[in-house]
């Protein structure tokens, strides 16, 4: 270095620089947890399962109270029928017709309150095409079973009962009547609560066993629970027996294969209609051990009651274990795989509660 060259001032050192070391900081505490009302109303997913449960039966039996009253008022001393063959018309056209609209109020009121985009298995882009394939499945199905009842001397046909064109008048009437029918009963206990029965249970099975398959032991679970419910539906019709309430369970759990398999509930309605048309007025035997008047044939069981299905109808016989096979092999080979979206909506599937933003 230059001996003329000037050397740079000295820079002081900060307080900071000093040789003395740092003292730590205490760990700063998180703030504390806000109990929020809102959280026992609303999940990560929307409005909670049990809830929406709570809601949806709330809302159908207000629905159903006020439609009763309002049919107590209009048609006065109108009892429910508690013999074979008394079933008119009118009498299931209004009885329905309430179930039917308390069903889908209900059901359209639930996708308003939880605003998630889907319609709890009533929409999709097929609702035509499944809905005539279970009325053809559900015409075959009938006539299969009645065919073999028949042929086994199990079931006799007496004659025609109605002739020229009130066949097709009434049997218009009729097939509309037994959609009403597929509607509320399918809607009450394979719509809306089996979608959010499924969603609910998915998350406890996936929270406390940790597994992947939450949504299918959910479904599965939720099947049981409402076929168990459809099943305790039918104990009160008259002539029913124990062969017949098991077939009850085991349709309750036949439709919801076809709600896994398809995504949409709209197969398990057509073919619901389409058997209980098939008994009740082609066939003429008893539904459930109830028939309708006006019915195309006149029939009665003959042989061991087990085996004809006695005064239940084919359905309270042991034949229609075989039949519901044969339809769940129609189900899993004939119809469209499609996921039935149930459990575990995305933030793109599901916008906020109506209630949540109130």
């Amino acid at each position: 270095m230059d001996p003329e060259t000037p050397l740079p001032p000295a820079v002081p050192l900060s307080p900071s620089a000093s040789s003395t070391p740092a003292q730590p900081q205490p760990p700063t505490e998180p703030p504390p947890q806000t109990f929020k009302p809102r959280k026992i109303f609303i999940g990560k997913e929307g409005l909670r399962a049990g809830w929406g449960v709570l809601i949806f039966i709330v809302l159908f039996a207000a629905f159903l109270a006020i439609a009763t009253v309002i049919n107590s008022k209009l048609h006065p001393g109108q009892q429910r029928p508690t013999s074979v063959s008394v079933i008119s018309l009118s009498f299931g056209y209004l009885q329905e017709s309430i179930l039917a609209t308390a069903v889908l109020l209900s059901t359209w009121l639930m996708s308003k309150i939880e605003r998630r985009g889907r319609s709890y298995g009533f929409g999709g882009k097929s609702k035509l095409a499944l809905f005539l394939a279970g009325l053809l499945s559900g015409l075959v199905l009938i006539s299969l079973l009645v065919f073999l009842l028949w042929t086994q001397r199990l079931l006799a046909i007496d004659g025609r009962l109605i002739f020229g064109a009130d066949i097709f008048r009434y049997g218009a009437l009729w097939l509309f009547a037994f959609c009403l029918v597929g509607i509320a009963e399918e809607g009450l206990t394979r719509g809306y609560l089996l979608y959010t029965l499924t969603r609910g249970l998915a998350w406890l099975y996936e929270y406390l066993f940790k597994t992947r398959h939450g949504t299918a032991l959910g479904f599965w679970t939720a099947a049981v629970i409402l076929s168990v419910i459809f099943f305790l539906g039918h104990t009160g019709n008259p002539g029913e027996s124990p062969v017949g309430l098991l077939s009850v369970f085991a349709a309750g759990m036949f439709f919801c294969l076809s709600i896994w398999r398809t995504g949409s509930i709209w197969w398990a309605i057509g073919m619901h209609a389409a058997w209980d048309w098939g008994q009740s007025f082609l066939f003429g035997v008893a539904d459930s051990g109830l028939m309708v008047q006006h019915r195309l044939l006149a029939t009665h069981p003959a042989g061991k009651t087990f085996l004809s299905g006695g005064t239940t109808g084919p359905e309270g016989s042991i034949y229609i274990l075989g039949v519901l096979a044969l339809g769940s092999l129609i189900i899993v080979f004939t119809l469209p795989k499609r996921q039935y979206i149930a459990a575990r909506p995305t933030a793109s599937d599901i916008a906020q509660p109506a209630i949540a933003s109130a």
